[in-house]
C-alpha cells in the first residue's frame, strides 16, 4: 500500500508539473502572438483612436497642463466628468476628470475638452462630448 501511494504521489506530481509547465507561456509557437499583442500600447476602450502629437496644439497644452498639476486657466479644469453621455466606458462616479482645451477665437469655454480617467487613460472630444477619441502616446 505504501508504494501505491507513493506512485499516485509521484503521478500526482507529474500531472501538476506538466500542467504547469504547459500554463506558463515559456517557448512553444502559441505564445508567440500574445507577446506582440502586449507589446502593442494599452487601450482602454473600443473608441477611436488618436495620437497625443496629432491632437490640435491647445489640447497637446492641455496635455502637458494636466501633467504638471496645473494651474488651470478654467475654474471647472479637473472637475469630476459624469459620463452622462455613456460613450467613454462605464466606471464609477468620480472616475473621470475633464479639462477644457481652449478654442481659438472662442469668447467662453468652447466646445473642445480632454477627459482622464483614475486609471491613466484619456479621452479628447471636440463636439462637446457628442463624440470622443482615445488619446494614445500621452
Amino acid at each position: 500500500m505504501t508504494l501505491r501511494c507513493a506512485r499516485a504521489v509521484l503521478a500526482l506530481f507529474a500531472g501538476l508539473s506538466l500542467l504547469l509547465t504547459g500554463c506558463s507561456g515559456g517557448g512553444g509557437e502559441s505564445t508567440s502572438a500574445p507577446r506582440s499583442f502586449s507589446a502593442s500600447p494599452s487601450r482602454a476602450s473600443t473608441l477611436p483612436v488618436v495620437q497625443a502629437a496629432d491632437l490640435p496644439p491647445e489640447a497637446r497644452e492641455t496635455l502637458a497642463l494636466i501633467a504638471r498639476g496645473g494651474p488651470f486657466p478654467y475654474a471647472k479644469d479637473g472637475a469630476e466628468f459624469g459620463n452622462f453621455e455613456r460613450i467613454l466606458p462605464r466606471r464609477p462616479r468620480g472616475h473621470y476628470r475633464e479639462y477644457t482645451v481652449r478654442t481659438p477665437g472662442e469668447r467662453d469655454r468652447g466646445a473642445r475638452r480632454i477627459v482622464t480617467g483614475l486609471s491613466g487613460e484619456t479621452y479628447y472630444t471636440d463636439d462637446h462630448y457628442q463624440s470622443f477619441r482615445e488619446v494614445v502616446g500621452a
